[in-house]
Protein backbone atom coordinates (compact mmCIF):
# COMPACT_ATOMS: atom_id res chain seq x y z
CA UNK A 1 0.00 0.00 0.00
CA UNK A 2 1.45 3.37 -1.02
CA UNK A 3 1.25 6.28 1.25
CA UNK A 4 0.96 9.67 -0.42
CA UNK A 5 2.24 12.57 1.55
CA UNK A 6 1.30 16.11 0.99
CA UNK A 7 4.42 18.24 1.05
CA UNK A 8 3.44 21.68 2.21
CA UNK A 9 6.38 22.47 4.42
CA UNK A 10 9.04 23.01 1.79
CA UNK A 11 11.61 25.55 2.87
CA UNK A 12 11.15 28.88 1.18
CA UNK A 13 14.16 30.55 -0.30
CA UNK A 14 13.98 34.20 -1.09
CA UNK A 15 16.40 35.79 -3.46
CA UNK A 16 17.79 39.06 -2.22
CA UNK A 17 17.96 41.30 -5.26
CA UNK A 18 20.53 44.03 -4.99
CA UNK A 19 19.46 47.10 -6.92
CA UNK A 20 21.41 48.39 -9.87
CA UNK A 21 23.99 51.01 -9.00
CA UNK A 22 23.98 53.85 -11.53
CA UNK A 23 26.20 56.83 -12.11
CA UNK A 24 26.55 58.91 -15.26
CA UNK A 25 28.35 56.62 -17.74
CA UNK A 26 28.49 53.67 -15.32
CA UNK A 27 25.95 50.99 -14.38
CA UNK A 28 26.62 48.01 -12.15
CA UNK A 29 24.27 45.03 -11.96
CA UNK A 30 25.42 43.14 -8.85
CA UNK A 31 23.03 40.19 -9.32
CA UNK A 32 24.39 39.57 -12.80
CA UNK A 33 27.93 40.72 -11.97
CA UNK A 34 27.90 42.94 -15.04
CA UNK A 35 29.30 46.43 -15.53
CA UNK A 36 28.40 48.79 -18.34
CA UNK A 37 30.07 51.99 -19.38
CA UNK A 38 27.57 53.70 -21.62
CA UNK A 39 26.08 50.75 -23.48
CA UNK A 40 29.34 48.81 -23.60
CA UNK A 41 29.77 45.87 -21.24
CA UNK A 42 33.13 45.83 -19.44
CA UNK A 43 34.64 42.40 -18.90
CA UNK A 44 36.05 42.25 -15.36
CA UNK A 45 37.67 39.48 -13.35
CA UNK A 46 35.94 38.43 -10.13
CA UNK A 47 38.40 40.47 -8.01
CA UNK A 48 38.09 43.52 -10.26
CA UNK A 49 34.30 43.36 -10.01
CA UNK A 50 34.40 42.96 -6.23
CA UNK A 51 36.87 45.83 -5.92
CA UNK A 52 34.78 48.14 -8.11
CA UNK A 53 31.58 47.18 -6.32
CA UNK A 54 33.13 47.87 -2.90
CA UNK A 55 34.52 51.25 -4.00
CA UNK A 56 31.25 52.29 -5.67
CA UNK A 57 29.13 51.16 -2.72
CA UNK A 58 31.22 53.54 -0.60
CA UNK A 59 31.20 56.39 -3.12
CA UNK A 60 32.89 59.54 -1.84
CA UNK A 61 34.58 57.78 1.09
CA UNK A 62 38.30 57.20 1.25
CA UNK A 63 38.78 53.50 1.93
CA UNK A 64 42.05 52.42 3.51
CA UNK A 65 44.20 49.67 2.06
CA UNK A 66 43.30 47.54 5.08
CA UNK A 67 39.54 48.05 4.58
CA UNK A 68 39.79 47.22 0.89
CA UNK A 69 41.96 44.18 1.46
CA UNK A 70 39.74 42.77 4.20
CA UNK A 71 36.50 43.34 2.29
CA UNK A 72 37.64 42.25 -1.17
CA UNK A 73 40.22 39.55 -0.35
CA UNK A 74 38.81 38.50 3.01
CA UNK A 75 42.00 38.82 5.05
CA UNK A 76 44.82 41.23 5.75
CA UNK A 77 48.54 40.82 5.19
CA UNK A 78 50.74 43.69 6.38
CA UNK A 79 52.98 45.33 3.73
CA UNK A 80 51.66 43.22 0.84
CA UNK A 81 48.23 44.73 0.33
CA UNK A 82 49.30 48.08 -1.16
CA UNK A 83 50.98 46.50 -4.20
CA UNK A 84 48.20 43.95 -4.67
CA UNK A 85 45.45 46.54 -4.46
CA UNK A 86 47.38 49.03 -6.59
CA UNK A 87 47.86 46.45 -9.33
CA UNK A 88 44.16 45.57 -9.37
CA UNK A 89 43.10 49.22 -9.33
CA UNK A 90 45.46 49.96 -12.22
CA UNK A 91 43.97 47.20 -14.37
CA UNK A 92 40.44 48.17 -13.37
CA UNK A 93 41.08 51.80 -14.32
CA UNK A 94 42.55 50.73 -17.68
CA UNK A 95 39.41 48.81 -18.57
CA UNK A 96 36.96 51.43 -17.34
CA UNK A 97 38.79 54.47 -18.68
CA UNK A 98 39.39 52.87 -22.09
CA UNK A 99 35.69 52.03 -22.45
CA UNK A 100 34.61 55.42 -21.15
CA UNK A 101 37.18 58.10 -22.02
CA UNK A 102 34.82 60.98 -21.20
CA UNK A 103 33.70 59.40 -17.96
CA UNK A 104 31.93 61.23 -15.16
CA UNK A 105 33.71 59.28 -12.42
CA UNK A 106 37.19 58.40 -11.22
CA UNK A 107 38.98 56.07 -8.85
CA UNK A 108 41.23 58.41 -6.93
CA UNK A 109 44.36 57.35 -5.08
CA UNK A 110 44.88 58.89 -1.65
CA UNK A 111 48.60 58.50 -1.17
CA UNK A 112 49.62 56.15 1.66
CA UNK A 113 45.96 55.75 2.70
CA UNK A 114 43.87 54.01 0.04
CA UNK A 115 41.37 54.74 -2.74
CA UNK A 116 38.14 56.61 -3.28
CA UNK A 117 35.47 56.32 -5.99
CA UNK A 118 34.12 59.73 -6.94
CA UNK A 119 31.33 60.65 -9.32
CA UNK A 120 31.75 64.06 -10.90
Amino acid sequence: MEVFRKYTDFPKYEVDYTPTISFPDLEIYPDQRKVYCGKQEISLTAKQFNLLYYLVANEGRVLTYEQIYQNVWGNYVQDIENNTIGSHVCKLREKLYKACPDRQFEIRCVREVGYCFEAK
